[in-house]
């Protein structure tokens, strides 16, 4: 678990993303995933899980202070290659997330209802943390009667602190959203939408202080911090929410 970290979301335009990437040149290199990449970038794709309700949707459009959101990350097809069970808190603007690797076997075994057996985690050697991330996860998952909601993928560009996590700037692009089909289980998404953003999403991650030299840069650059949640323009994209008007919104 991460305490203390920040996230500020800014929609750019792709002058204003070039001037941000000079200016964090002198604080940041590129995250290890993104080197020898075309535009120090690679693909990110998440299954964002729900109630059949949406309510982690509609906390999020309501903008509820203390809010979680339930994702399974991955970033190719390889049967080999791990996903993560993650759990995004918001706690009053501070962000807290838990993440577990799991094997492609045990993510099939959540998907369909079941609950994975901790020798489903990857590389735990006994790590309570991974346990205890997967043990949330599925007793969330359990209470929500959640399920496979939607597919939100990206090509994102990072930056990161030398030797550390606490500093990172990712610019994302190429949103898209896809509906999740039980039937074809965790897949790299080829299909659906792409929702309309007037931009680059930037987001300043940071842990503690908010540093100097971003708010300098914030400054000078003129950047206007906004709202920018994924999940939900996929959600909306999709038109998945468009059943919801039946169910009372403060459930």
């Amino acid at each position: 678990m991460q305490t203390n970290r920040f996230e500020l979301k800014y929609v750019i335009d792709e002058q204003r993303a070039h001037a941000v990437r000079q200016f964090i040149s002198s604080y940041l290199e590129p995250d290890e995933h993104a080197l020898g990449n075309p535009g120090c970038s690679y693909p990110v794709y998440s299954l964002y899980m729900d109630a059949p309700t949406l309510v982690l949707y509609r906390q999020t459009i309501q903008g509820l202070k203390n809010r979680f959101k339930l994702r399974i990350r991955f970033y190719d097809d390889e049967a080999r290659s791990p996903a993560f069970l993650e759990i995004k808190r918001r706690l009053s603007g501070v962000i807290c997330k838990e993440r577990a690797a799991l094997r492609r076997e045990g993510v099939e075994i959540l998907l369909s209802g079941g609950r994975p057996d901790p020798s489903c985690l990857i590389h735990s050697n006994g790590n309570r943390n991974a346990e205890g991330a997967l043990e949330r996860f599925c007793s969330l998952c359990e209470q929500l009667g959640a399920v496979g909601v939607t597919y939100v993928g990206y090509m994102r560009e990072a930056y990161v602190q030398p030797n550390s996590d606490n500093l990172r700037v990712t610019f994302d692009r190429q949103l898209h959203g896809q509906e999740f089909d039980l039937r074809e289980g965790l897949a790299v998404p080829t299909r659906g939408v792409f929702p309309h953003v007037d931009g680059v999403i930037l987001e300043l991650k940071f842990v503690d202080r908010f540093p100097s030299w971003m708010r300098d840069m914030v400054w000078a650059l003129n950047l206007d911090r906004c709202s920018m949640a994924k999940y939900v323009h996929c959600v909306e994209a999709l038109d998945l929410h468009s059943s919801l008007c039946c169910y009372p919104q403060n459930r």
